[in-house]
């Protein structure tokens, strides 16, 4: 039998079969970690934040306070009503949103302006370190397009041999497949990246029968499994891309910082093709590393997780990261989505520093095509990020870590209280313009007192809020001219001003539509409904018509009721709102121009573009060779010896289901399979649910393939 040999390291594999998909197991505890009891280990010494947090919430303490009195008057002309406390306190919260995303870019400018060394000691300028540990590379994978994954896969491989360091890395592709199809071309792609790179690969692939817990459960069970063996993991998704340099450089942090848990890379939005994708993909290269380097200067040792991307110390995790099930119906009972945010603050309660990289580049992902897929994403993460109001009391956590759950619900509650701002404010106007004013008021008045605001004062706080939006932009802009080679790769300094102008537009023109996504989706989880677990999608973003007006028929009324409402009370107040119903009104049109694909224009060009790096070339050259879908999982095992070997081997690990436990789908298939004369009749029998029943089952495997050929059907010819 064909055989990889393993030959290296310490984890005493062996020879491992070409169609043996794990090596042997090396189990290590990982239990769930109570929420409300805990008891502190001894206070870590990380190094002190005070004086950097002190400015952080200081400043906005002081910007929110600065907004929140010229906010008052302008409302205070003849005193203030009901409603006009309402847009007090809206604007309030809304406006400390803004001031702390300012301190933070603004703290990120003069460490990028000043070039202050990585609080971690990574430089990415210095001689590739050598490394000791060993490192397991995850990637988890949810029905997505094997080719694709295993091509990134390969290329980061790749990259990572080419530093010399390969023989410290174990790479594991983690599937929760569901769909049978994928499942089989995941185990076929995976047997030919094996041979094709070679017998020193320790390449493994293992399928989880059940979807427990998600991407979350899906980490675990392998931590569980496989974690004693390795002393960190490195955290993949199935759209990332990272370079060799900057994975060792990572393992090397992680040897010289015992104490960090974790450590988070920036990673560059790369692969754009439409003109959504390009936008997004040219605001995150330009004003990321600036906010990133911000939250990395106060955050320090207690800094957030993004879910990928990102060295974890395994002995931490195992000991603190445990995720237990929530309390209570979906969606903010069971388990918990954004697990991400959560293991991190698990992790700095037990005493562990979470770090960010910020300076780290060698650190890639791809952004959703489309308004669409970017609002379907954010809607899972919506649910997710509510999730955390349950979490927020847990005892023990960094106050810190409050804070990042914090700030990840406000990102979405932020929607909601947008639009009641504007419907609040349009009912203010409508107060100001048909409620008659008191001319008896009580006490004693020469005049009538009636609503009021001053709108010279008013546009002046408009400038400031909108300033505060767009001077990071700037600070961003003026820190790229300090980098000559990379204002080069952008194109040009004219180029970035009129692409940072373009997308300020843009943005300004989709930002309504989103606050109605938001809005919707977190009324839906109020009222239970759940997100569920949808695959995101990668292509091109083509959309129909009629999933266009489905999808924005509602902001696009909305637009319509909120010109009507602002007509009705004066022309004066439908101009000034005229940037949120615009965006509203065009909310198709928008959506059929962003999802066009646009590749070869110069604007919003980014230098991953521009000059593509080693990896993202080749990952793209895999990618893009031809290949043949697999009509039918069955008729490929039956025709393919060697991977139906090599899946049954695969099976042999599974644990069996406990005594009484039984699949419906897997029982109805075997009572088909029974009625079925020949292995053609049977196939078409099953639905999809049953045919992932029954590739789960050896012994009802055995009976389809032993069903006799159709007479007239050739079986090395897939048929659906």
């Amino acid at each position: 039998m064909d055989t990889i040999t393993k030959g290296r390291g310490t984890t005493g594999t062996g020879d491992i079969p070409l169609n043996a998909f794990l090596p042997p197991e090396s189990p290590t505890d990982m239990t769930a970690q109570a929420l409300r009891q805990f008891e502190p280990p001894p206070s870590p010494k990380f190094a002190p934040m005070w004086l950097r947090r002190i400015f952080v919430l200081t400043g906005t303490a002081i910007l929110t306070a600065a907004g929140c009195y010229e906010m008052y008057r302008v409302l205070q002309v003849g005193g203030i009503t009901v409603l006009e406390s309402i847009i007090l306190m809206l604007f309030v919260l809304l406006f400390a949103w803004i001031a702390f995303s300012f301190m933070s870019a603004l703290a990120g400018f003069f460490v990028l302006l000043t070039g202050k060394k990585d609080e971690l000691g990574i430089d990415a300028g210095a001689p590739l370190p050598a490394i000791k540990s060993r490192t397991a590379m995850l990637l988890p994978t949810y029905n997505e397009d094997p080719h694709r994954v295993l091509a990134r896969l390969r290329a980061i491989h790749e990259s990572v041999e080419a530093t010399g360091r390969g023989a410290q890395f174990d790479w594991f592709v983690l599937s929760d497949t569901t769909d049978p199809a994928i499942w089989i071309t995941e185990e076929k792609c995976f047997l030919r990246l094996r041979q094709d790179i070679g017998n020193s690969a320790a390449l493994f692939y293992r399928h989880r029968p059940e979807n427990i817990a998600r991407k979350s459960g899906n980490i675990e069970e392998w931590v569980r499994r496989f974690g004693a063996n390795y002393e960190c993991m490195l955290i993949l998704d199935a759209d990332s891309l990272m370079t060799g340099d900057c994975i060792v450089r990572l393992v090397a942090g992680m040897e010289a910082h015992p104490k960090a848990a974790l450590i988070q890379t920036l990673p560059i939005i790369v692969n754009a093709r439409s003109l959504f994708a390009r936008w997004q993909q040219f605001a995150g290269r330009l004003y990321g590393p600036m906010l990133a380097a911000g939250i990395a200067w106060w955050h320090g040792s207690e800094g957030n997780y993004w879910g990928h991307n990102a060295i974890i110390r395994i002995r931490a995790f195992a000991q603190y990261a445990g995720l237990p099930e929530l309390r209570g119906r979906k969606p903010f009972g069971g388990h918990i989505m954004s697990h991400d945010f959560i293991e991190a603050a698990l992790m700095r309660r037990g005493g562990w520093a979470i770090h960010m990289a910020p300076t780290l580049r060698g650190s890639y992902e791809e952004s959703p095509p489309t308004l669409s897929d970017f609002a379907a994403r954010d809607r899972r993460w919506c649910q997710g990020n509510l999730q955390h109001l349950a979490l927020l009391p847990t005892r023990g956590f960094h106050w810190v870590s409050r804070l990042h759950l914090l700030t990840g619900i406000g990102s979405y509650l932020t929607s909601p209280l947008w639009l009641m701002f504007l419907v609040v404010g349009i009912l203010v106007s409508l107060q100001a313009q048909f409620v008659r004013p008191e001319y008896f008021p009580k006490g004693y008045s020469l005049f009538p007192q009636w609503p009021a605001q001053d709108p010279v004062l008013a546009a002046w706080v408009f400038a400031g809020t909108m300033g505060m939006l767009i001077v990071p932009k700037l600070l961003s802009f003026v820190v790229l001219l300090t980098d000559r080679d990379a204002r080069k790769k952008f194109g040009g300094g004219l180029l970035v001003l009129a692409g940072i102008i373009t997308e300020t537009i843009l943005s300004g023109l989709t930002a309504p539509v989103m606050m109605i996504f938001q809005s919707s989706a977190v009324g839906e989880i109020l009222f239970g409904r759940d997100a569920g677990w949808q695959v995101q999608r990668r292509d091109d973003g083509a959309i129909s018509r009629r999933d266009l007006a489905r999808t924005y028929s509602v902001p696009t009324m909305v637009g319509v009721a909120m010109a009507v409402a602002a007509y009705a009370v004066s022309v004066p107040l439908l101009l000034w709102m005229t940037p949120v119903i615009l965006g509203l009104l065009l909310s198709i049109p928008m959506a059929m121009l962003s999802s066009a694909a646009n590749r070869s224009s110069k604007l919003f060009q980014t230098p991953e573009q521009a000059a593509p790096p080693p990896v993202l070339a080749r990952a793209n050259e895999l990618a893009s060779a031809p290949h043949e879908p697999l009509a039918c999982p069955l008729h490929e095992l039956r025709r393919d010896t060697g991977l139906r070997e090599a899946h049954l081997n695969s099976l042999s690990g599974q644990k069996p289901r406990k005594r009484g436990d039984v699949d419906p789908h897997l029982a109805i298939a075997r009572a088909r399979i029974e009625d079925a004369q020949t292995f053609e009749e049977a196939v078409g029998f099953l639905t999809a649910r049953e045919r992932l029943a029954v590739l789960k089952s050896p012994a009802v495997l055995a009976n389809v393939f032993a069903l006799p050929d159709r007479p007239d059907c050739k079986t090395d010819v897939p048929t659906a």
